[in-house]
C-alpha cells in the first residue's frame, strides 16, 4: 500500500493532499476528501473568522478523520482566523503567502501540524528551523498564485534541503504525477485542480466543464508586475489583464481588475470576466467523480507505475 511517513505525521491512510483553495475548498469537499484517506483542507482565503469556525464545525460533521484548514497570511483577518483555529483544535494547519512562524508555538500547543507552502528552497529552509511539520514545495505549474521554479527542479532541491517531509505540488493530476513526486523524494502531493473536479466541490457547474473542456496550452499567467502572479485559464478576464501589461499599466489598475473575479468564477459561475485559477495540468481533468474515487485512482495508477519501474529495475540488474 502506498503509505510514507507523512501518513503517520498526519494521521491519514494515503499521502494525497487537496489543495486549500479560497471560494473552492469548502468542508464539503474537505470532509469527501478526508473520508476518501486524503487529507481535505478547507480555504480560508480572505473570510472572515466566523464564517471559518462555520466550516470547520461543519466539516466534523461530515467527517471523524483529520482534515486542516488553509490560512493565506496576507489575509486581514490572518490573526483572528489563526487563533479559531487554536479554539477549535483544527489538526492540520496549512500556510501560504508568507512565513506562519509567529504562530507555530501555538499551534503545536493547541495539537496542530502546521504545513507551509513554500516556493523556494531558502525559505523551505527557514521554516524548517521555526518548527514546521512538513512543506509543500509548490511548482510553478501549479493554480493561482505562483513562484518561479518547476515542480520538478524544486522538490528534489528541497528535499535535498531539509529533513521534514516534503509535499510535492504544481502539475500533479493523476497516479504517474504521484510517483514521480514520490521518485524526486517527496513523501506526499498536493492536489488543486484535480480536486475541483469532484464530485462534492461546490463551485459552480460551469467552472468544472471550463476545466474538463481545457487543453494542454489553455492557461495563462498574468499579473507579474504585481509581484503576486496569477495562473488562470483563458478567458476574456485574462486577455485584458494582457492588453493591461503590453501597456505598461499601473499595478493599482491591474489589482483593481483582479478584485472580486475569484469569487464570480467560482461561485457565480461567470467563465468569460471571471478569475478560473487552474494549473497547467487541468487539460489532464477529463472527467468529473467523487473525491474518495480520485483518490483511489491515483493511488492505484501509482501503485502501478512504481511497480513497473521495480520490475525494470530488477530486469536490468
Amino acid at each position: 500500500m502506498l503509505r510514507t511517513r507523512l501518513c503517520e505525521v498526519l494521521g491519514i491512510e494515503y499521502p494525497v493532499i487537496q489543495g486549500g483553495m479560497a471560494w473552492v475548498s469548502t468542508a464539503e469537499l474537505a470532509a469527501a476528501v478526508s473520508e476518501g484517506g486524503g487529507l481535505g483542507i478547507i480555504g480560508a482565503g480572505n473570510a472572515p473568522p466566523d464564517w471559518v469556525r462555520e466550516q470547520i464545525r461543519k466539516a466534523r460533521s461530515l467527517t471523524r478523520k483529520p482534515f486542516g484548514v488553509n490560512v493565506m497570511l496576507l489575509s486581514p483577518f490572518a490573526d483572528e482566523v489563526m487563533r479559531v483555529l487554536i479554539e477549535e483544535r483544527v489538526p492540520v494547519v496549512a500556510t501560504g503567502a508568507g512565513n506562519p512562524g509567529k504562530y507555530v508555538g501555538a499551534l503545536h500547543e493547541a495539537g496542530a501540524k502546521v504545513i507551509p507552502v513554500v516556493g523556494s528552497v531558502a525559505l523551505a529552509k527557514r521554516l524548517e528551523r521555526v518548527g514546521v511539520d512538513a512543506v509543500v514545495a509548490e511548482g510553478m505549474e501549479s493554480g493561482g498564485h505562483i513562484g518561479e521554479v518547476t515542480t520538478m527542479v524544486l522538490v528534489p532541491q528541497v528535499v535535498d534541503a531539509v529533513s521534514i517531509p516534503v509535499i510535492a505540488a504544481g502539475g500533479i493530476a493523476d497516479g504517474r504525477g504521484v510517483a514521480a513526486a514520490l521518485a524526486l523524494g517527496a513523501e506526499g502531493v498536493q492536489l488543486g485542480t484535480r480536486f475541483i473536479c469532484a464530485a462534492e466541490c461546490t463551485v459552480h457547474p460551469r467552472v468544472k466543464e471550463f476545466i474538463v473542456r481545457a487543453k494542454d496550452r489553455d492557461t495563462v499567467v498574468t499579473g507579474r508586475p504585481t509581484g503576486h502572479p496569477v495562473r488562470c485559464l483563458r478567458n476574456k478576464l485574462t486577455r485584458r489583464f494582457e492588453e493591461l501589461e503590453a501597456r505598461c499599466a499601473s499595478v493599482e489598475e491591474l489589482e483593481a481588475l483582479g478584485v472580486g473575479k475569484l469569487r464570480a468564477a467560482m461561485v457565480e459561475g461567470d467563465i468569460e470576466y471571471g478569475s478560473v485559477m487552474a494549473g497547467q495540468c487541468a487539460a489532464m481533468v477529463h472527467e468529473i467523480k467523487p473525491a474518495g474515487e480520485i483518490i483511489r485512482e491515483l493511488v492505484s495508477q501509482a501503485e502501478e507505475v512504481l511497480g513497473r519501474l521495480g520490475r525494470l529495475v530488477e530486469a536490468g540488474r
